[in-house]
Formats: C-alpha cells, structure tokens, sequence
C-alpha cells in the first residue's frame, strides 16, 4: 500500500507540472529551425515565461546590508556581496552602474519581461556604424501609451526589445567613445550574419548563417556603367497676354489693346562634371511683342519688342573659379518696325545689327545648393560692330557715320550675369552688358522676375534700362541718354532640360 501511495503522489506531481507549462498561447509558427535545430515557438515561451521576473512590490521594499564575511582562520575568503544587495543610508537598492537609487514603477501587475535587455549588452561594445534610424527611435515599454505588454504578441515584444537595445548601445557609445575599444572595420574576423526565411504557409521560419564569398560577389556583381553626358542643354518658352477693354464713353477716355508676347530661349553648354578645365556655353533667344494699333490709321498691329540675340563663351581654366575665356554677342531685329500712322521704318532685319568680340577673364560661381549663379566676363580686349544694311534707313540714327552702313570700334566691354531661385517658384534673373571705346558708353541692363504659377502658367515683369552716351537729344521727351522698357505679362509657359 505505500508502494501505491507513493506512485500516486508521483502521478500528480507529474500531472501539475505538465498543467503548468500547457498553457502559452499559440504562436504564429510552429517551429523555428535554427542552423538545423528545430526550436518550437511554444517551448520557447514557456521557458521565458517561466524566467520572466514579475515586480510584485507597490513600492521599493529596503534590502539589508550583506557586509562582507570575514576571513575564515583557515584563510578562505567568503563571497563578497553582490553590487545589486548594496543599499545606501535611506535603504533604497544601488544601481550597479551608476550607484543611485533604483526606481520601481508602482505597479504591482507589470510584467518586465519584455523590457529586459539581452545578455548581449553586457560584452564588450563593438562599434559597427551610426544609424539617424536608431538615433530617432526612442521605444518607451513603460509609457502609458505604450499598450500593455500583455497585448502584444512574442514577435512584437521582439522587435520593441530589439529596438531598446539598439538605442541602448549606440547612444552609449556616443557618450562613452573611450570605453569602446574594438571596431567592426578592424576587426580581422567580421561577425557572424544570419538570414531569415519565412514560410507562412508552412508555419515555419528558417534561420541560416549568411557568408560572404568576395570572389563570388565579385564575379556575379555586374559593373556600373556611367555614361558620359558631354552637354546639357536647357529650353524655356512663354507666351503671355496682357489685355485691356475700354468702353468709347469712358469717362477718362483711351482705346482698348491687347499684347502678346513670345519669348524663346535655349542654351547648351559643356559638362563641366566631365571638362573642369573647359568652359563652353552658347545661348540664343528671341523674344517678339506684338499689340493691336487701335490709334493706328495705317497698321492694324504695332511691334513693341523684337530682338534675336546670340551669346556664346570659350574659357580655358586658370585658377579655382577663373578663366581665359573669349566671348562674343550678336543682336539684331527680325522684322519690319513701322513708325505710327506711317509707312516709315524705325528698324529692319540687320539694322541695326551688333557684333561684338571681347577677350579676358572669366568668373563663375555657383552655391551648393546651385539656387545662385553668377558670371563675370571681363575683356579689356573688345571689338564692337554696327552695321544697317537697309537702304530705307538712316544709319545715324544708330550711331554711324554718314555714307557708312557699319561702324568697327575698340574699346573694352564687361558682361555680368546673376540667377537666384527666391522660392520654389519665383526665379530672378539679371544681365548687365556695357562697352565703352573711351569715347562713348553703351550699357543694358535687363531685369526679369519670373513667378510660376504650375508649370504651364507664369506671371513675368520685365524691365529693360538701356544707356547710350551718343543718342540724339529730343524736345518732346525728357527721356535723353536713358531709355526704359517696362512688361508684366501672365500666360503660358514650358520647359525642359538636360542636367
């Protein structure tokens, strides 16, 4: 009977501890295979469960101070005390590392399982590389906004005690560098990297260790290929209206009207990516205005603004943002432009025409952010050409001798550039050119501020001072040496590039 006594006791021994450990919930896989060992998901979570420490004190309880036992007459030391029995004189636990009062969270339910780091974190730091991912993330288990512990599953509590150890080891490496003493880089064995492979359909995740073959990446990696973009390129064209309705009995008076006005441009220059040394650049742009001529008894239409005009520029570097460079202009007006309520002409195609030749210096600069550009081109070496072939004018009206149809001087020219992008869609530009022969002066500044709208519709406002030293005087303008031309206009806009 004893014998049977003691053989039931066993039985129910055994039975409370297999009630014990039946009861985890179901993971999302069966089984984990690690470097061929099949690991259960639920065995694994009966052994954390059953290590995981449960804070069951409201309050942090004062432990005793474990003084060190004294040495035995035989002369064998005792353990001395562990740092986490330490107390200081309120009671209150040290923390090992810092030696200060540990703080308890007052709940007697939190399961800090979750929250504890692994083993890991206390071998030596290895530097491998700073993360702004991790530098960002700061997982607080213990927030109150943080949802219970007890609501997440195996695989969420993984990866929020992962990312705690991940800030835990970088911002401690950040603070302690001196404390660090290997580094991944150096090290003559990299570590070990694994692999996961998820099989949902089988329930079943497969972890393998990753290594590198450096002759094998290299034979299957294929090699980059950049092409070389020799010339970029970029085209902006508009076309704009502005319009005004007057009633015949307006009070004030005037006459309706309505302008347009083309503008085209295009440049292409070298790649200076690929040619630091070299400087090529060529522009060309035409910009025409046209409005009807309601005062005009002769003409239906009036020409406000014609010019086609070349740049181009050769440079060859000499110091960090200088260059010998070589510039040319040519400008000219493609159409016929009539005088009001006349037949006669104020200007014609090649009439007048302008050449000029300049040989200096050149200066680039360029931010970072390339929101700024701006260009000088000196050249005390200048060569400047008007020409009117047009029989029907007069040629000095643009300042060439009587009997000639061209002029050649020599003097020195200067041409300064300025682009800023003000905002994400409002772009400034400026272009200053002047050439002087030391007798007279010849100077245009133009002046554009571009507001983008979409990139179909723009506002322009366009202003154009011109000076010339040797412009004939008229009595019916106070306008003499100093010439203005003013446009805002709204409309169509496209472009597009190469950069």
């Amino acid at each position: 009977m004893r014998t049977d006594r003691i053989f039931v006791m066993f039985l129910a021994v055994v039975c409370m501890a297999c009630a014990g450990i039946s009861a985890p919930a179901q993971s999302l896989f069966d089984e984990i295979i690690y470097d061929g060992e099949t690991v259960t998901a639920d065995s694994a979570m009966v052994k954390a469960e059953a290590a995981a420490p449960v804070v069951e004190a409201s309050r942090p309880q004062p432990r005793q101070r474990t003084l060190p036992r004294r040495q035995s007459r035989r002369g064998k030391a005792k353990t001395p005390p562990s740092l986490w029995d330490l107390t200081d004189s309120e009671g209150f636990p040290l923390d090992s590392l810092m030696f200060g009062p540990q703080p308890l969270y007052p709940d007697s339910l939190l399961d800090v399982s979750g929250i504890i780091l692994p083993n890991v974190t206390f071998i030596p730091p290895i530097f491998g590389t700073y993360s702004t991912a991790v530098a960002t993330t700061r997982p607080d288990m213990l927030n109150p906004s943080v949802s219970s512990l007890d609501s997440l599953n195996w695989a969420q509590q993984a990866i929020l005690r992962n990312q705690r150890y991940e800030v835990f080891v970088q911002d401690f490496m950040m603070a302690h560098p001196e404390l660090v003493r290997y580094n991944l880089a150096t090290m003559p064995r990299a570590p070990k990297e694994y692999v996961m492979e998820v099989d949902p359909q089988q329930a079943k995740i497969t972890v393998t260790e990753f290594s590198r073959d450096v002759k094998e990446m290299a034979s299957e990696a294929k090699p980059l290929e950049l092409k070389h973009i020799n010339w970029l390129y970029n085209f902006d064209g508009s076309l704009q209206f502005s319009q005004a309705y007057i009633s015949p009995n307006w009070y004030q008076g005037g006459s309706s009207n309505l302008n347009g006005i083309l503008n085209l441009f295009y440049n292409i220059h070298l790649n200076q990516a690929f040619h630091p040394n070299l400087i090529f650049d060529t522009s060309v742009q035409y910009r025409l205005g046209v409005n009807n001529a309601p005062d005009d008894e002769v003409h239906s239409y009036n020409i406000t603004e014609d010019l086609f005009q070349l740049n181009t520029k050769f440079g060859l570097k000499a110091a960090r943002r200088w260059y010998y460079s070589i510039t040319a202009q040519f400008k000219t007006q493609m159409l016929n432009n009539y005088r009001v309520n006349s037949n006669d002409l104020n200007a014609a195609f090649l009439s007048p025409g302008e050449l000029n030749v300049g040989v200096g210096m050149t200066y680039g600069y360029e931010n970072p952010r390339k929101t700024i550009n701006f260009n000088a081109a000196i050249s005390p070496l200048s060569y400047n050409l008007k020409m009117c072939i047009d029989e029907r004018l007069n040629p000095t009206a643009f300042g060439i001798e009587e009997g000639h149809r061209s002029i050649s001087q020599y003097g020195s020219s200067t041409e300064l550039t300025f682009r800023a992008k003000l905002a994400w869609n409002i772009e400034y530009f400026s272009r200053l050119f002047a050439f002087t022969n030391y007798e007279f002066v010849q100077g245009d500044w133009e002046n554009t501020i571009t507001f983008n709208f979409n990139r179909f519709l723009s506002t322009k406002v366009f202003a154009h001072l011109r000076y010339q030293s040797d412009t004939p005087k008229l009595d019916d303008t106070k306008w003499q040496k100093w010439q203005l031309k003013e446009i805002i206009s709204i409309g169509f806009s496209y472009k597009f590039s190469r950069s």
